[in-house]
């Protein structure tokens, strides 16, 4: 038990986390594994996609500390699957937060590098970004 929770504070650790357009703030609260997204379960937020949901909790299997905290995350932009790699780096950026020494395994499992991808913008005299309209010779 640390110091702030014997005194009857509240500790949290936040981290942001971006991935295209979206943007997730993260909070890690002392407690038995809940997640809490946008104020809904991980379950009723994900609609059940086991996949998406163990991408959140990486961060806390490379550092051993699945369990013992529990997830709060206010996330906007972006698609589901944007939101998850989000929350991921959120998550990351909070355990360094926790404690500096896991940024070893957390560089070495490649989660505190922000996915820079992102869609490239429109072209004028273009459908899309790379796509032309068709060619007609005659």
């Amino acid at each position: 038990m640390t110091k702030a929770q014997s005194s009857g504070k509240l500790v949290q650790y936040w981290g942001t986390g971006r991935r295209k357009t979206a943007v997730a703030r993260v909070w890690l609260v002392p407690g038995n594994g809940k997640v809490t997204i946008n104020k809904r379960s991980l379950e009723e937020y994900l609609g059940g996609r086991e996949l998406l949901a163990r991408h959140i909790f990486l961060p806390l299997l490379a550092t051993q500390n699945e369990g013992r905290y529990d997830i709060n995350v206010n996330v906007s932009g972006g698609g589901v699957t944007g939101q998850v790699g989000a929350i991921r780096l959120g998550v990351a950026r909070a355990l360094l937060k926790l404690d500096p020494e896991y940024r070893g395994v957390l560089r070495e499992e490649d989660l505190l590098t922000r996915d820079p991808r992102a869609k490239e913008r429109k072209k004028y005299g273009r459908k899309r970004a790379r796509k032309r309209f068709q060619f007609s010779k005659r």
